[in-house]
Formats: C-alpha cells, structure tokens, sequence
C-alpha cells in the first residue's frame, strides 16, 4: 500500500498533481471511501472531495461521515479501492482514531488499500502525530490561529503508516517552525512540513513530491536539526 500527505489546499489546477497519485494507486475507476468529521457541514466538505477527485479521474467517492466525538466503523471501507481521510481539526480526528491504530493500518495492509490524508488526514498519518498548539514552554513558536485549539505544541499517537511526523500548510500557515521545534525538543527524530497543494508519496522505503509546493524535511542530527526542502519531482529516503 501507498500512503499519500497532502499538504492541504483547492486550488483545482493542482488536482491532478496532487490526487493524481493516489487515484492512480487505487486502479482503475476505483471506489474511494472519504472519511470525514462532521462539524455540522459534512455533507458540504465531501461534496468538494467529490467534485476535485471526479475531476481528477474517473472514480466514485463515497462519504464516511463521523460525528465529533465518535468512533468510524471501519465496516464502512467494504467494497473500497482507497481510503482519504480529510481535514478540520486535527485533535478531533486524532480522537476519532486514536483507538484504531492497529485495526485501521492492517485493514489498509491486508487490502492492499492506498492512502491520502489531506492536512488533518496527513498529520494523523504519523506515528507520532503533532495534533496542533502554537506555543513551546511558553514562548509562542508559530502563529496562534494555527494552534488548533492548544496551546502548547501537543504530539499524540498517530496511525503509524510513516515513521516520521507530519506537519501541514507550512509556507501558508506558517507551521515549519512548529515541527522543527517538536524535532529540536526530541519527541520526535524526523518530520516533514508539507506546503499547500503539494503531496508526499510514500511507498517502499521512498518518498517523493508532486504539486505545486515544497516539502520540507526536518531531522535531528549529531549538531541539532537539519533543515532541507524538496520539490515536485524529488525524492528521498527515509528509515
């Protein structure tokens, strides 16, 4: 199976880019469940999905909608090709899988069932997932409306289909400071902030960029943190 980050973003001239990717992972006209949390306007937010992956290729989205504060019912994923988890706030959807990190990714391993997270969808993707928050021991970091509700930088337990920490809207919402400081902290080794309209796909040891953006890898290394951004077409490893 294929995980794909996307870094949030609509600008629909990127869509192929950017969903091309996965579509084209999922097989031909394939059935793509759209996991969403409803925050009242569920209907709405999957129409867009609907719309920019048609658009993308031939394909039928099928909405999985779970209301805040529950728990998906991974029966919802029979007869799907693919599984793209969407965005909203990050410590919700956190919530909402936090109790599926084993059932959900061997669901995805044993079907063979590719991926895409999109910015909240990304970030739960780690194994160790920053779930929002602006300010490090009090000194604030990034900006405060992109804290998603927390204060302090907040890392929980992701899904754990990337071994590396996922940030999302980096150049737009400034949150690359964000994860270089949860690496410089020492929770976490590695991470990557993904700009807007830009996808990561990771597949077999690799992972490479499309779209519009940059994707920016931070490690922790022998003198403190390592800083590198990549564009659509580059690649890197990773362990």
């Amino acid at each position: 199976m294929s995980t794909h980050l996307i870094g949030g973003g609509w600008d629909e001239a990127a869509a192929g880019l950017v969903y091309g990717p996965f579509l084209k992972a999922a097989g031909d006209a394939p059935t793509v469940a759209v996991l969403l949390m409803d925050e009242g306007d569920g209907a709405e937010y999957f129409a867009r999905f609907e719309r920019v992956l048609r658009r993308t290729a031939r394909c039928t989205p099928v909405p999985v909608l779970v209301p805040l504060g529950g728990v998906p019912d991974l029966g919802a994923l029979d007869g799907a090709d693919a599984l793209l988890i969407g965005g909203g706030l990050t410590p919700a959807y956190q919530d909402a899988l936090g109790g599926l990190r084993t059932e959900l990714p061997a669901l995805l391993a044993a079907r063979g069932l590719p991926y895409a997270g999109f910015s909240a969808g990304a970030a739960v993707a780690a194994g160790t997932a920053v779930v929002g928050g602006w300010r490090s021991a009090g000194v604030p970091i990034c900006p405060e409306e992109t804290g998603e509700d927390l204060e302090e930088i907040e890392l929980r337990p992701g899904l754990g289909l990337v071994p590396f920490t996922v940030d999302v809207h980096a150049a737009q919402w400034g949150t690359l400071p964000r994860l270089i400081e949860a690496v410089a902290r020492g929770g976490v080794r590695q991470g990557v902030a993904i700009d807007e309209n830009t996808v990561l796909t990771v597949d077999a040891g690799t992972a490479r960029v499309s779209g519009t953006g940059r994707v920016h890898l931070v490690q922790a290394d022998g003198s403190g943190v390592g800083l590198r951004a990549y564009r659509a077409g580059e690649s890197f490893a990773f362990d």
